[in-house]
């Protein structure tokens, strides 16, 4: 009613302007709001960004820390790999170098070996062709006589006689024949 008191009076009520009891109360309130986020909240607020400010920056020197391990890791593996390469290297090097020593080692004993048998082969050879030419002398020397006796019409039984013949008969057979095999 006051308004409308107030109206009838001849003042024209603004509608755009507040009372001022309004503003004062408005103003208050917000002096009051004002006090409370300075004192409450925004301590608050600012602790929290710092935590969270601080967990970001200890991710970040976790991660670079975590990084830089994995990286000190990534140049021992590489190094431990190019020593293992290095190594494995020299092994085969040296498998190689022992397996040509090996071949050549097992190339002298068969050489050695083939020697043998072929000496051995020749020295049984040897042996067997003077028995059989001990056996042919015999023989030859037997058909000899007997074709003499034939021959001849005499005995040759005299062992002396008889052992001269034939080794008369068989030089001159070795005479004949060296010339031919030459």
């Amino acid at each position: 009613m006051k308004t409308l008191i107030l109206a009838a009076e001849g003042e024209a009520i603004n509608p755009v302007l507040p009372h001022t009891s309004e503003i004062i109360l408005g103003l208050v309130a917000f002096l009051l709001l004002l006090f409370i986020m300075k004192k409450f909240v925004a301590p608050r607020f600012e602790t929290l960004y710092a935590e969270r400010a601080a967990k970001i920056e200890g991710g970040i020197e976790k991660a670079e820390q975590a990084q830089a391990h994995a990286q000190e890791l990534l140049e021992q593996y590489k190094a431990q790999l190019a020593e293992a390469r290095a190594e494995a290297a020299r092994i085969r090097d040296d498998a190689r170098i022992e397996g040509e020593q090996i071949i050549s080692e097992l190339r002298a004993k068969a050489q050695e070996e083939s020697a043998r048998i072929v000496a051995q082969g020749q020295t049984q050879l040897e042996t067997q062709r003077a028995q059989i030419v001990a056996e042919l002398r015999g023989e030859l020397g037997k058909l000899a006589v007997d074709l003499a006796d034939r021959v001849v019409g005499e005995s040759l039984e005299d062992e002396v006689r008889r052992r001269g013949t034939v080794d008369r008969f068989l030089a001159e057979l070795d005479g004949a024949s060296a010339p031919a095999t030459k």
